[in-house]
């Protein structure tokens, strides 16, 4: 299961990095001159983003893809996600809560997960796929069923005969 996501991990970032140059947004900023009022003006024109650049930049990070997989089967309170990123990962360091909290934070403010605070004390707050995150778990479940076929260990043994 390490071995999956460690090289999904490693694609990820290759696309990554090829579709930041490629779609630049400094790159794709059009300007047009048009007459307003007698003065020539440069007026802005709206840049819409590529759909996979901004995909990318919603899920980017180590664990995003991994917390909205765990959540898929309901809320999950903080150290339910902490105990559940730590399953399946041998040799890799332990998850800092400073980098869980703000993976939550990201994955809260792109609308994909919802952050539910009880207001108690000791602090008990809930996270759950939104809508949107919901609609998100298929497209994980995709990866990973490519992952399983393309990433095992027989499937890298065919390729090498190959």
């Amino acid at each position: 299961m390490c071995t999956i996501i460690c090289a999904l991990r490693a694609i990820l970032q290759v696309w990554t990095k090829l579709i930041v140059w490629t779609f630049s947004p400094s790159l794709l900023s059009l300007r047009m001159l048009a007459a307003h009022g007698g003065d020539d003006m440069a007026k802005v024109i709206p840049v819409r983003t590529c759909p996979v650049a901004a995909f990318q930049k919603m899920i980017s990070g180590k664990y995003k893809l991994r917390i909205v997989w765990d959540l898929k089967d309901g809320p999950r309170r903080y150290g339910e996600i902490r105990s559940g990123l730590l399953r399946g990962t041998e040799g890799s360091a332990e998850i800092t809560p400073r980098v869980l909290s703000r993976e939550l934070k990201a994955l809260t403010e792109s609308g994909l997960i919802d952050r539910k605070d009880f207001g108690e004390v000791p602090p008990k707050v809930e996270y759950r796929l939104t809508r949107k995150g919901k609609s998100f778990v298929p497209v994980v479940a995709a990866i990973r069923e490519w992952g399983d076929r393309n990433l095992s260990v027989s499937a890298a043994l065919a390729v090498a005969a190959e």
